[in-house]
């Protein structure tokens, strides 16, 4: 069995990232966004999920973590990705203003169809890629590049001007959940 891809060591700080199958671009709209955030919220909250840095791409998510030992890694990661998946396609069904959504969920039909893991469709690709942040050097280029991702895409000039990552938060702002910061 491959360890390439695991969480070995629960008391180690991970860089974390996991994409929609396909790479669609469904976080354009905030309201998939909010329901992504609220859901880090609910597991930093009631899992365990210790959070160092987040940021919400279009097609993927980057996240710094950790557990205070609730939970697991792999099963915050796990849980998250169950109920955002359902919470997410969800959204979409019903939001009258979704003009991509049948699209969508052929789309999400489509991956589940190919997986025999799932039952009616499959939002979020299976891996998560945990890379341990053995070192100073290793962490800083990992939250760099987190925060970095959405000044490269063009959705904002600084990376503290982007409300959907921690940025913020390490500029001395506050953002849109609370953090844990890598650096004292």
């Amino acid at each position: 069995m491959s360890t390439k891809y695991k969480f070995e060591d629960q008391n180690k700080i991970y860089f974390v990232s996991f994409a929609v199958v396909d790479w669609i671009d469904v976080f354009i709209r905030p309201l998939y966004k909010d329901i992504f955030v609220e859901s880090l919220k609910y597991c930093q909250e009631n899992k365990g999920l210790e959070l160092y840095a987040w940021c919400v791409m279009t097609s993927h998510i980057h996240l710094i973590i950790g557990t205070n030992g609730t939970e697991k890694l792999e099963n915050i990661m796990r849980d998250l990705k169950k109920f955002t998946s359902k919470n997410i396609h969800n959204a979409i069904q019903k939001n009258p203003q979704e003009s991509r959504k049948e699209w969508l969920l052929e789309a999400f039909k489509q991956a589940g169809i190919r997986n025999s893991n799932n039952t009616n469709f499959q939002f979020w690709q299976q891996d998560n890629h945990p890379i341990a942040l053995n070192t100073y050097t290793m962490s800083e280029q990992k939250l760099n590049y987190l925060h970095e991702n959405p000044v490269k895409e063009g959705f904002c000039f600084e990376p503290q001007m982007y409300p959907y990552s921690s940025a913020i938060d390490y500029q001395g702002g506050k953002g849109l959940l609370d953090i844990l910061f890598l650096f004292g």
